[in-house]
């Protein structure tokens, strides 16, 4: 990944996580329960990334702690599909080994030495030379490992340990914090003469002398000054081996969504990649489009046929933390034994859209599959104009455009217009592909639409490698712009591509860049797609969905003129009915409450009806019609706080103390720590 690439995954990660850990409170470790901080200061202390400790002490629970630990061997599993798992075992060997063989001139047990340490994180040596009966060196043991580039570290290396003084406990040696001289005994030479040194070392073993300058085999051969990269290696990149190649990311996830998800699952955290874009519609709509592609989805299979479900939960909160817009779905995914075989191979992306009003939101969407109690999620900053200003949308590149999808028309996750984008949220792309770029530009003026041009390049760090230019009023579409670059003469590697938008002049007004890449690999496993079926665009349910949106956010004018259109374009819609109801309602608009939810008395959500119908009536007084209301409720639908409550309120609104206290103890019943109205109550019942 370049540097650029880096920087933006790093502020994403800022921007997204940080508020969302800023809440929760570390814990010190001498806070710990015995067991809990004897896993972390001392079974696992060697192999636990940052991350995860980080989160550990922020849990708040023994179950909650016990569920990470549970979630931390899952991660290193070999073979998950097993009940052995054989990293565990092999970890606990080390230590065992560690504590038999290593620290018998210390007090401490073997695992704390550095022996012991460094044969915990990286196991077995290949070799071990010796040095320990030679009179002219300090005790020396060579340890040398070899294939282990996966872990971050060279191919090829050798640990060094010694006796400094030639007594006590072995210490792991560096050539710039101790030198050549700090393994010989009596050195009686300048103490920063390690060139003498090393020569003197190279008259008793060629072997110690190479690795007293360098621990990297064949780096010493070149070296003129002591091995900075021996060092590097063994205070960074041997501690972090540890941990390296464990997708951590569960850890920070199990903390995001510990009260949103069952025990069950929180062990079971599947890493995704995903994408968000904002695109807006002819309407002048925003929809937000986004994709989660998991690194894998499990199916249970039944007599020949293989089902998962998919549980989706987003929610739209503002910076208030107040929820703007929520999604539920649940999705049930069947297959059969041929279909099974023909995507066990692929990637499974899951795609979904919705409009949003106006604001600045967080996104949160988890998904659950309860067949294998897995679940993964996004989480994403969104930013939707009131009145946009000139400015280029996010740029979408896709691996494939369809221009005669069957969805033409119609609304559809990454469907624009008449054409459907295929994105990948890696950007990722292979030569024989063609990249096809989307965007759009907001708030374009007449004269700059005429005269305007836009420019196109696209580079790689060691320079331009595509450009191309085309006036603005070439286009068909003021808004939506797609341009083709087929990638066939780009070699590997990571590329930017920029779109800048020029006056008549040539004088860039503004630009927008995005990141991609193109594999070595003649082909990339493209994902099959589940995405839910939309409404048409002109249905009336995107009008009530931003309606309620307004109301949420208390915008009732707004808020009533959106679920007023919605009511009038479906009359027969009680959910229509009752949301603009709800609006109305909160405006103290009663009359037009009860007008627009009676005639659906008859019909379904019933016990919404009559629950709005009984307050509208008791705000206009009308308390007699209002306990008709909510004891028809309470008939239907059984006993319920408020409308008990309320039921209470209008008796005493009435005169009528004795079912007013009837109607309150019962509510007592389902609350006893209502203090307030017990007040109340006690003051009736001393009264008469």
């Amino acid at each position: 990944m370049n540097k650029k690439l880096q920087a933006i995954f790093f502020m994403t990660f800022l921007m997204i996580f940080l508020p969302l850990l800023s809440g929760q409170t570390k814990k010190n470790i001498k806070d710990l329960p015995d067991r809990h901080r004897k896993w972390l200061t001392e079974e696992v202390v060697y192999i636990i990334s940052p991350k995860e400790r980080d989160v550990f002490l922020r849990l708040e629970t023994d179950r909650e702690r016990d569920i990470l630990i549970e979630a931390f061997w899952k991660q290193r599993d070999p073979t998950p599909g097993t009940p052995a798992n054989e990293y565990k075992e092999e970890h606990y060997r080390r230590i065992a080994y560690a504590n038999q063989r290593f620290g018998k001139e210390s007090p401490e047990p073997g695992w704390r030495s550095e022996m012991g340490r460094i044969y915990i994180i990286l196991g077995e040596p290949k070799s071990i030379d010796n040095f320990e009966n030679e009179s002219e060196v300090l005790p020396t043991v060579v340890w040398f490992y070899e294939g282990m580039d996966k872990y971050g570290l060279p191919n090829a290396f050798n640990v060094v340990f010694f006796k400094q003084d030639a007594v006590g406990e072995y210490k792991l040696y560096t050539p710039i914090k101790y030198g050549p001289q700090s393994l010989l005994p009596l050195w009686k030479g300048d103490v920063k003469d390690y060139q003498a040194a090393y020569n003197k070392l190279l008259e008793v073993s060629p072997t110690l002398a190479d690795v007293s300058i360098s621990l990297i085999p064949g780096e010493s051969a070149s070296l003129v000054t002591l091995s900075i990269a021996s060092d590097v290696m063994v205070s960074a990149k041997i501690p972090a081996a540890g941990y390296e190649g464990v997708k951590d990311a569960y850890a920070e996830k199990l903390l995001m969504y510990k009260d949103r998800v069952d025990v069950e699952y929180t062990a079971n955290y599947i890493d995704n990649d995903a994408q968000l874009d904002i695109i807006r519609d002819k309407s002048g709509v925003f929809y937000v489009h986004y994709l989660v592609e998991p690194k894998r989805l499990s199916f249970e299979e039944s007599q020949g046929k293989y089902q998962a479900w998919l549980e989706v939960n987003g929610t739209v909160s503002d910076s208030s933390g107040t929820t703007v817009h929520q999604i539920e779905n649940k999705i049930p995914i069947e297959f059969t034994e041929e279909q099974i075989a023909n995507i066990k191979n692929k990637l499974f992306s899951y795609q979904d859209m919705f409009p949003l009003v106006p604001g600045t939101y967080k996104f949160n969407c988890l998904i659950k599959n309860p067949v294998a109690k897995e679940f993964t999620s996004m989480e994403a900053n969104i930013t939707i104009p009131e009145a946009p200003s000139l400015q280029i949308g996010s740029l979408v590149l896709a691996n494939r455009i369809n221009k005669d999808s069957k969805y033409k028309g119609k609304n559809k996750p990454f469907q624009v217009g008449d054409i459907q984008l295929v994105p990948s949220p890696r950007n990722d792309f292979v030569r024989s592909d063609t990249l096809y770029l989307f965007f759009q530009i907001f708030g374009l003026m007449e004269d700059l639409r005429q005269n305007g041009r836009l420019e196109y390049a696209v580079s790689s760090e060691t320079g331009q490698k595509l450009a191309r230019e085309k006036a603005l009023k070439d286009y068909p579409d003021a808004l939506n712009f797609t341009e083709e670059f087929p990638l066939a003469d780009l070699s590997p590697g990571y590329y930017t591509v920029k779109v800048t938008l020029a006056d008549q002049a040539k004088k860039e007004t503004l630009s927008r860049e995005a990141q991609f890449m193109i594999s070595p690999m003649p082909g990339l496993p493209r994902p099959w797609i589940l995405s839910l079926s939309q409404p048409a665009p002109d249905d009336p349910s995107y009008i009530n969905m931003l309606g309620n949106q307004y109301l949420n956010k208390k915008d009732l004018a707004k808020a009533k003129s959106l679920l007023e259109d919605a009511y009038r374009k479906n009359l027969r819609s009680v959910k229509y009915a009752l949301d603009y109801g709800r609006a109305l309602f909160m405006d103290k608009d009663y009359p037009r409450t009860i007008q627009v939810a009676l005639p659906f008395l008859q019909g379904e959500n019933k016990y919404d009806v009559l629950e709005i119908l009984g307050q509208s009536s008791q705000a206009l007084g009308r308390y007699a019609e209002a306990i008709s209301y909510y004891k028809d409720y309470l008939t239907r639908f059984g006993a319920n706080l408020n409308i008990l409550n309320s039921v209470g309120e209008c008796y005493y609104q009435l005169g009528d103390l004795k079912e007013a206290l009837v109607a309150w103890e019962r509510s007592l019943v389902l609350n006893p720590k209502q203090e307030e109205l017990k007040k109340r109550v006690q003051q009736i019942k001393e009264k008469k």
